[in-house]
């Protein structure tokens, strides 16, 4: 049993690495480090330097050498240290990796995994960014954010086996495990029973299912990652002002389980969509649209976002929290569309 997200990855790893002998791992300090945030540890020794390679230190060579791999037979998995960093391999993932499948044809395929993990966690602009809304736009690309141990392990163990290009992003927060420099705060202790441990048995956990994470009748919280543990909480505060909030979690953004999203707010008629990422064609953005299209006329209020706003995240603790969205901040989304309507 895993009961940390750092964990519940390394296995899925350790298992994916043990059913196929195509599966290699490749990224900056991954084979005898272990990876920024442990998740490779002890891997090397187990699978060996062909199997568990350590990189230079550049973005653009391990994506596309990830693409060259995984066309000519295997199944890699690239750890990037940050998610922020992707952007320098942006070409290798987005024009190459993405597009290659239908270009060819059909006629090859691109089985890679991008790894990242992403979040706020006091490291200011360039290393604290959900990016995932950048990989959501892109035609190829499959996105997961896990937000338990159970769907790291589960998810992870999919996007290997998919014949796909995955970017697959991780939030600091929700680790559980070391942290480079002992700068990351953690979520994990806070979280009880809603950060579901990872069984030992092999399961994988399909792409495009959404799981409601608490059912209610009056709100539909739709949230992403992190944000799925701020929307429970702030579900249990309001709760006991007698309201009832239904949280949604997506578990994949491509492919999207939009009728999972419609159902619900289709039965209570209102909605709060909580990400990270930035407002501005965000994830927020496309679900609020997404409701706004298909089921407009169950509405009875409009729809809420709550993310971060247009700036570049603050280094300084109290202007990063002021910047981030919270439990209260969806809290207060809820209380807004409830009054008036």
């Amino acid at each position: 049993m895993q009961t940390k997200i750092v964990d519940a990855l390394r296995q899925a790893l350790i298992d994916e690495m043990r059913r196929d002998e195509r599966v290699v791992l490749l990224g900056e300090d991954i084979a005898e480090f272990g990876g920024a945030y442990r998740v490779t540890e002890g891997l090397l020794s187990m699978f060996g330097e062909s199997r568990v390679r350590d990189t230079p230190i550049s973005e653009a060579a391990i994506i596309g050498a990830a693409v060259g791999a995984a066309m000519t037979g295997l199944r890699p998995v690239a750890e990037i240290q940050f998610n922020d960093f992707i952007a320098c391999g942006m070409d290798q993932l987005c024009n190459q990796a993405a597009k290659l499948r239908s270009m060819m044809g059909g006629q090859v395929s691109v089985p890679m995994v991008v790894r990242a993990p992403m979040g706020a966690t006091g490291r200011a602009a360039q290393h604290s960014q959900c990016l995932e809304a950048w990989f959501m736009h892109t035609p190829g690309l499959k996105v997961a954010l896990p937000s338990t141990p159970y769907d790291a392990k589960g998810l992870l163990k999919s996007a290997i086996r998919d014949d796909n290009p995955v970017v697959f992003l991780e939030h600091k927060m929700l680790y559980g495990g070391a942290s480079p420099g002992g700068k990351a705060r953690s979520a994990v202790d806070s979280l009880g029973d809603a950060y579901l441990p990872a069984p030992d048995e092999d399961y994988a956990v399909p792409f495009g299912q959404a799981v409601i994470r608490r059912p209610g009748s009056d709100v539909t919280v739709v949230a992403t990652s992190l944000m799925v543990h701020r929307a429970l909480e702030a579900a249990a505060e309001l709760e006991r002002e007698g309201a009832s909030l239904e949280v949604i979690d997506p578990r994949t953004l491509v492919p999207l389980d939009r009728e999972a999203i419609l159902e619900s707010v289709r039965k209570t008629g209102r909605a709060v969509v909580a990400s990270e990422d930035v407002s501005t064609c965000g994830v927020s953005a496309e679900i609020a649209a997404l409701i706004a299209d298909q089921a407009l006329f169950s509405l009875l209020a409009p729809v809420r976002r709550v993310c971060t706003p247009d700036t570049p995240i603050p280094f300084a603790p109290a202007m990063e929290a002021a910047v981030l969205p919270s439990a209260g901040k969806i809290a207060a989304a809820v209380r807004e569309i409830l009054a008036v309507s």
